[in-house]
C-alpha cells in the first residue's frame, strides 16, 4: 500500500450518527455521502451508515448513486438538487428517488411510463432551488395527473440555521404553509447539521445532517472521523542556511532534520498551509513522557510531497499524523480550513480518491479500499 493513506473511523462516526438522531428526537436520519461521502469514501461509508440504521443515503449525481449500485448497495438512494429532465432514465435505470423541483422534470419522468416514488423540494429560503411555497397548491394539482410519479417525500433546505435565528424562524414558517397544503402521510424533512442541532425540534420524519456525520464542527460534541497518515519517504540532516522547496521559502536556521512526507496538494492538501501547517507523531514506548512530536511544514507544499522539519532522526516506518482527528488549528481538516479561509467541507472533499483508505471499528481494520 502506498505509504500515505486515510484512516477512516467509524466507532466516531457511530458517535456522530446517534448524537446527531438523538439531539432530533430520534427520528429517521438520511445517510449523506455525496461527494465520495465528503472525502471519506462513499461505498463504505454508506454501508456503515445503513448498517447503523440510516432510512437510506442521500448523493448529489446520478454518477454517485451509479458508484453505490456497482458496490452492491440496494438501499433507497435520494438523488438530492433538482432533476434535469435528461436525468430522467437514469433514475429508473438505477432506482432512485429524485429530487423534483420543476415541472419540466416531472413531466419528463411521468412520461417513460414506470412508477416511481419522488420527493419534492420547495424553496423556503435558500433561493437556488425548489418550487415556490406559495405554488403549493398548483403543485399538489399538477402531481394528481401525473399518473406515474408517487410523491413520497416534501422537503426543503436551511440556508443560516448557525447563526440566522429570523430567516431560519421564516423559512420554517414557509415549509409549515407547504405542509398544510399536502397534509400528513409523507416524508417530510427539513434538518442539516445546523437545523439538527439547533431546531431539532423541527426534526419531522428525518435529518439530513451531512458535514456532522463527519465530525468537522468544533464545540458541539462531535467527533472528526478520519487522520491522514503518512510514512516518510527521505529523512536527512541539512545544513544551515539551505533553501527548501519550490520558490525557497523556508530557509534552515541551523543544522536541520528534514523529513519528506508522499502528500501534497493532489492528495487535498491545501498548497496555502506552507510554513504554517504541522504534522505530529508520536516517539516510540521509550520516550517519556510519550508526548507528540510537533513538526512544522517547512518550505511550499508540493503536487506529491511535503517537508517538516523534526528534532531527530527517525526511521522510514514512523507514523505521521499528517491530518489529526481533532481541531487543532494547524494539524486538523477544521485548521486547515481556518488557516485558508474557507470551511472544513472544502478540505474534506479535496482529500483525493487516491489516497487508499482503512476503516477500523473497534480498533479493527474492517475494510480497504486502495
Amino acid at each position: 500500500m502506498r505509504p500515505a493513506w486515510l484512516e477512516v473511523n467509524f466507532d466516531a462516526l457511530a458517535h456522530n450518527f446517534n448524537l446527531l438522531r438523538t439531539t432530533a428526537g430520534h427520528v429517521q436520519v438520511v445517510g449523506i455521502v455525496k461527494a465520495n461521502a465528503y472525502g471519506h469514501g462513499a461505498v463504505e461509508v454508506g454501508k456503515e451508515l445503513l448498517r447503523l440504521g440510516a432510512w437510506g443515503l442521500a448523493v448529489a449525481t446520478t454518477q454517485e448513486a451509479r458508484e453505490l449500485r456497482k458496490a452492491g448497495i440496494v438501499s433507497r438512494i435520494l438523488l438530492m438538487g433538482s432533476l434535469h429532465p435528461q436525468q430522467a432514465s437514469e433514475v429508473l435505470e438505477l432506482d432512485l428517488i429524485p429530487s423534483i423541483s420543476t415541472l419540466e422534470s416531472a413531466e419528463a419522468l411521468n412520461a417513460l411510463g414506470k412508477a416511481v416514488a419522488v420527493h419534492l423540494e420547495f424553496d423556503t429560503g435558500m433561493g437556488r432551488v425548489g418550487f415556490q411555497p406559495e405554488e403549493a397548491p398548483l403543485v399538489k394539482e399538477h402531481f394528481a395527473r401525473y399518473e406515474n410519479l408517487l410523491i413520497q417525500g416534501i422537503y426543503s433546505h436551511f440556508a443560516d440555521a448557525e447563526e440566522d435565528e429570523p430567516w431560519t424562524r421564516e423559512q420554517i414558517t414557509r415549509f409549515q404553509q407547504v405542509q398544510q397544503v399536502f397534509g400528513p402521510g409523507y416524508f417530510y424533512h427539513l434538518c442539516n447539521t445546523a437545523g439538527t442541532i439547533n431546531y431539532g425540534e423541527y426534526g419531522l420524519s428525518a435529518v439530513r445532517p451531512g458535514i456532522g456525520l463527519y465530525g468537522l464542527l468544533p464545540n458541539l460534541g462531535l467527533r472528526p472521523i478520519a487522520r491522514l497518515l503518512a510514512k516518510p519517504t527521505q529523512v536527512k540532516e541539512l545544513p544551515p542556511g539551505r533553501r527548501i522547496g519550490y520558490g525557497g521559502l523556508y530557509t534552515t536556521q541551523g543544522r536541520e532534520w528534514i523529513a519528506t512526507l508522499p502528500v501534497g496538494y493532489a492528495d487535498g492538501m491545501p498548497r496555502l498551509v506552507f510554513n504554517r501547517a504541522t504534522v505530529r507523531y508520536f516517539p516510540g514506548p521509550e520516550a517519556q513522557p510519550p508526548e507528540p512530536c510537533i513538526c512544522p511544514v517547512v518550505g511550499r507544499v508540493s503536487m506529491d510531497q511535503i517537508t517538516v522539519r523534526i528534532p531527530a532522526p527517525v526511521g522510514l516506518d514512523q507514523v505521521f499524523e499528517v491530518v489529526t482527528p481533532d481541531f487543532n488549528p494547524t494539524s486538523s481538516l477544521w485548521g486547515w480550513a481556518e488557516l485558508t479561509g474557507t470551511v472544513s467541507y472544502e478540505p474534506a472533499v479535496r482529500l483525493s480518491p487516491r489516497l487508499p483508505r482503512v476503516y477500523l471499528r473497534d480498533g479493527v481494520e474492517v475494510a480497504r479500499v486502495e
